[in-house]
């Protein structure tokens, strides 16, 4: 009887093995996306963004603390429509949010690019509102793990001492010389404290403490507002390209999750240089 029982089993275990009917199936990997539409876009529909916005990562990140991330802008010619709104969403994150970037309607933003945390691995989504309304969405799979979590790169002490230093910088495009596009990037230094990375001394949790809010103008008028979260890079770090207004000034002012304002101020280079 034993060994009957035995042979049982085992064609029982070769059956569940093989696939036969009766096999419980793996489940499926849990998809957010769904839910981060209702949540974040209120269930607005969404359509295919190929064409409209485009998103660029590297398929592997070699180090998931910073990762880099591209924004373009794609409309195609003859549509009068502007790309009034971008929000970058890391479907895996703690926050799936990462940013939300409002171009200014006469800054002529065609690219953003930043660097981002990445938690696990994960679709990310950029979605576009136009100045019509619709929502355009495109995607991209990353893989990188453990970013949310990775220890800060630069000592509290270094940190503290850097907090709220802005670089401003501008240049030409190398490679658009006739459209007359420049670029510009701004850096902030700021620690950007997830709340997830832990002291190696104290063996505690460092408390949140990040870039929320920042704004860059060009003379009075908005060239770009970011709203950022945890999955943000230490030291955030944005790159524009966008077409001259004839400005003379650019003015930016950041503010953190503690209150802290940080400005700065700088002539606008000419075109050519």
């Amino acid at each position: 009887m034993v060994q009957g029982a035995v042979i049982r089993l085992a064609a029982l275990g070769f059956l569940l093995l093989s696939g036969a009917p009766g096999r419980t199936a793996a489940a499926e990997p849990y998809d957010p996306w769904p839910g981060l539409v209702q949540d974040v876009f209120n269930n607005r529909p969404m359509r295919d963004g190929t064409g409209i916005v485009a998103i660029e990562m590297p398929a592997r990140a070699e180090d998931a603390a910073i990762v880099p991330v591209t924004l373009r802008t794609t409309l195609p010619p003859g549509d009068s429509r502007r790309v009034r709104v971008i929000t970058l969403v890391i479907d895996q994150n703690p926050a799936p949010v990462a940013a939300r970037f409002e171009i200014g309607p006469e800054s002529s933003v065609s690219e953003i690019s930043t660097r981002v945390r990445i938690n696990s691995y994960t679709d990310v989504h950029a979605v576009a509102e136009l100045s019509d309304g619709e929502l355009y969405v495109t995607k991209i799979y990353v893989k990188a793990s453990g970013g949310c979590s990775a220890p800060a790169a630069k000592s509290a002490e270094e940190s503290k001492n850097r907090l709220g230093q802005i670089r401003f910088r501008q240049f030409a495009r190398t490679d658009s010389a006739s459209s007359g596009a420049r670029e510009a990037q701004l850096m902030i230094g700021h620690p950007n404290h997830s709340g997830l990375q832990m002291d190696q001394i104290t063996h505690l949790y460092v408390p949140p403490f990040f870039v929320n809010d920042i704004r860059l103008w060009q003379d009075d008028r908005l060239m770009l507002a970011v709203q950022g979260g945890i999955s943000i890079s230490e030291d955030p770090n944005i790159r524009l390209t966008y077409l001259p207004s004839g400005a003379r000034a650019f003015r930016v002012e950041a503010r953190d999750t503690e209150g802290h304002v940080f400005q700065g101020e700088w002539k606008a280079e000419p075109s050519g240089m």
